[in-house]
Order: structure tokens, then C-alpha cells, then sequence
């Protein structure tokens, strides 16, 4: 890994960074701020959500309608979404680009004049992306942990939060490793934003369809988040063997072809 190039793009990513943290660190605030008022109102909440398809619960993490009434079942329920899909947009973005905007802007030459080689760049590139998510996923899961202590009414598991936020950062590891991979199959020198971001989307789509549908169960298998335990409610909630082998199975697999695909790639300048 060559520090430099390291350091320098994590000055130039380092702005989008703080935006995406205010912004999903505020998106969690304002959430919790509402549980003291859910409480009061708790009664005519459960009756309303008692019409609401089970289905359309589980896919949010909640098994019983009774674990909005803790203070982590209400977080699990309504902040891990900010986390599990704008971080992994987030990640999937970043990942993409951070090869191939040497290449769209024309500065891919400069940079290849430097004493650098393939393999030095790209791990100092990966380096970046992998760092800004953990940033990203420290100050956010901060900002969520203070915010259940300031309005906690008892008590939570601390062991299944921090479960549930290593869930959350393999998650956004897994699309960043796509993200990576997906930026070496481009031939021509453009951004892949839109792309990406849609196919975060569309997996998550694909996740919650098959929560909902009981026919569809069987595709949530093709989505990650399918992976993504956030039932952290459950009193045997824990991190599981195949769902740790399935993201850093994946993970490495995308990372390692993204590596061998950019050392061979014919570099536009």
C-alpha cells in the first residue's frame, strides 16, 4: 500500500464521508426521539399495527409485534434500515468509483507516472473504501447507541447490538467488494452510480418481497440481506457460522477477482 495515494484520496473522500454520516447520524436521532411518544401511545399503535401482514414485520426484524415495546426492538425495527441500505448504497458507490474516476477524469496517466504499481494502487484504494465504511458505521452505530440511552425506559442487550451492528458493516463490506468488481468489468471510462445504486435496490427489493410473499420466500435467498440478522430480539440472537461464511466467502471472492481483472485491465488515459 503506497500512504500517500492513501492519504490523499481519503482527503478527497473525506467531505462526502461527513455528509453521509450527519446525514444517516440525524436519520437515527429523530427516529429514537419518537419511542418516549410510541410508548404513550402504545395501545392504539399495536391496534393499528395488528392489520399489518406479518410478513411485512419480519422483513424489518420484528417477530412479535410486543418487541417494538423494547427500546432495541424499536431501533432494530426502524434505524437499521438508514444503516443496511443507505450504508450499503453508500459503500456500493464509493467502491465503484474509486478506480474508474481516474479513468473518467482523465487523470489515470498522472497517476500511473507516480512509482507506483497496480498492486500498490489498488490496495491503497481499497484500503480507502474500507476504512471510510468502518468510519461510517463506528460513528453511525455510536450515534444509534447513544440515542437508545437517552430514551431508554430499562434495559437492553449491549451483546446483541454490537451482533447487530457487525452484521450491518459485513453487509456494506459485502457491496463494497462488488462495488470494486463491478468498476474492473467496465470497459469504458464512465461512472457506474446509477447502476450500483440500482442494484442495491434491487436486491433489497427482492429481500423484502420475499418477507412478505410466502410464495417468494425462496428468492430472498439471491438477496445479502437475506444474510443480515436483525432479529436482535430473539434471546438466541448471535452471529451465525453460514451467514459469517457467506459474507466473507463472498466478500474475498468479489475482492479477489476485482484484483486480478484490474491488474490485467488495459487502463484508459
Amino acid at each position: 500500500m503506497n500512504i500517500n495515494l492513501f492519504l490523499k484520496e481519503m482527503k478527497r473522500n473525506a467531505a462526502t464521508l461527513l455528509v453521509w454520516m450527519l446525514l444517516i447520524t440525524l436519520l437515527i436521532s429523530v427516529t429514537m426521539s419518537f419511542y418516549g411518544t410510541f410508548l404513550e401511545n402504545q395501545s392504539k399503535i399495536l391496534a393499528m399495527m395488528s392489520i399489518i401482514p406479518k410478513g411485512a414485520l419480519q422483513f424489518k426484524g420484528i417477530s412479535n409485534i410486543e418487541d417494538l415495546m423494547s427500546v432495541l426492538g424499536f431501533y432494530s425495527a426502524n434505524n437499521v434500515i438508514y444503516m443496511m441500505l443507505l450504508g450499503s448504497i453508500y459503500a456500493i458507490v464509493l467502491s465503484s468509483g474509486i478506480l474508474l474516476k481516474e479513468e473518467y477524469g482523465k487523470t489515470a496517466e498522472f497517476l500511473l507516472t507516480w512509482p507506483l504499481t497496480r498492486r500498490e494502487v489498488f490496495i491503497s484504494k481499497l484500503a480507502v473504501v474500507a476504512v471510510n465504511v468502518l468510519l461510517l458505521n463506528l460513528v453511525t452505530a455510536l450515534a444509534g447507541l447513544v440515542s437508545m440511552e437517552i430514551v431508554k425506559k430499562e434495559g437492553f442487550s449491549e451483546i446483541a447490538f454490537l451482533v447487530l451492528s457487525i452484521y450491518t458493516l459485513l453487509l456494506n463490506y459485502l457491496f463494497c467488494a462488488i462495488g470494486i468488481f463491478l468498476s474492473t468489468l467496465v470497459k469504458r471510462p464512465k461512472p457506474v452510480t446509477t447502476f450500483s445504486i440500482g442494484l442495491v435496490l434491487i436486491f433489497y427489493f427482492i429481500f423484502t418481497l420475499s418477507k412478505i410473499t410466502e410464495g417468494a420466500s425462496l428468492l430472498g435467498y439471491l438477496s445479502p440481506f437475506k444474510f443480515a440478522d436483525v432479529n436482535a430480539i430473539n434471546p438466541s440472537y448471535h452471529l451465525d457460522t453460514l451467514n459469517l461464511i457467506y459474507f466473507g466467502g463472498f466478500t474475498i471472492l468479489f475482492t479477489t477477482l476485482a484484483y486480478r481483472l484490474y491488474i490485467r485491465k488495459d487502463i484508459y488515459t
